[in-house]
């Protein structure tokens, strides 16, 4: 889940706090989950750094393969799915939407017309709330300038540790309204990060039989920078292979904060 919003005076109505304190982890409160639905024109993608090594999505994409979905004929190969471009446009209720839960929509193999169709459809769906997320910041970047970035539009970048941070200069240099920075899985420490420019920046530890650990010490560090820098911060969980069990209790607080666009 960062924006350019006048250098970084974002308007905090637009802001939910909920920071809850001294709970104990049995009576953890229920995070919003940012998304309802996902949009997926483009299916399949590449592994492109460490944070690809556990990919969902690819194990999603094999097992609708094997139970014969027609979608996933290609498994995780990139496919492009035309007649999905103008789904959002059906749905009259306004929705969280996550647009390439299955992909990355920055992929360089996806043609740039298919890309700016889709960001046509967001424009033209102005009750909805689009999440984009990528691991391609400089794809990105180089079709910002193309792109009309209407507010109901969130712009992110996946930085899973340090040797990405990168990613995050990509975001800044975009004319995106709305940016956030997503480390989860965060697998490294990222050290002191520039949040400049960016609204949000969400944490989460990965989950699963492989699951890689994250330290607190990373955790607390971005946490008292995003105080710092007047950043919105959500810690989602710890992950490892009790993902319910770990849940998201840091120091005895849960940071839950989502923009109030994606709270219930």
């Amino acid at each position: 889940m960062n924006e350019d919003l006048k250098s970084c005076n974002m308007e905090k109505s637009n802001l939910t706090r909920s920071v809850h304190k001294g709970r104990s982890q049995n009576s953890e409160p229920k995070i919003v989950e940012w998304t309802e639905k996902p949009w997926n024109p483009i299916t399949g993608c590449v592994k492109v750094s460490t944070g690809c090594a556990n990919c969902y999505a690819e194990k999603t994409a094999d097992w609708l393969q094997r139970i014969n979905n027609p979608r996933y004929k290609n498994g995780f190969r990139l496919t492009l799915h035309e007649d999905l471009l103008d789904e959002p446009l059906k749905w009259r209720k306004p929705r969280r939407i996550f647009i390439g839960s299955m992909s990355d929509i920055f992929q360089r193999a996806i043609p740039e017309d298919f890309v700016l169709r889709a960001f046509e459809t967001m424009n033209q769906s102005p009750q909805h709330t689009f999440i984009v997320l990528t691991k391609r910041a400089d794809r990105m970047e180089e079709l910002s300038a193309k792109i009309n970035w209407t507010d109901n539009i969130w712009l992110g970048v996946t930085v899973e540790e340090a040797a990405y941070k990168d990613r995050i200069d990509c975001l800044r240099n975009t004319p995106a309204v709305r940016k956030f920075v997503c480390a989860e899985p965060l697998i490294g420490d990222l050290g002191q990060v520039n949040l400049t420019g960016i609204d949000w920046l969400v944490i989460g530890g990965e989950s699963g039989p492989n699951s890689r650990p994250m330290d607190e010490e990373w955790v607390v560090s971005l946490r008292d920078q995003c105080r710092l820098q007047n950043v919105m911060f959500t810690f989602k969980q710890w992950g490892g292979v009790k993902r319910k069990e770990n849940g998201s209790l840091l120091q005895g607080e849960y940071h839950h904060d989502l923009p109030a666009v994606m709270r219930d």
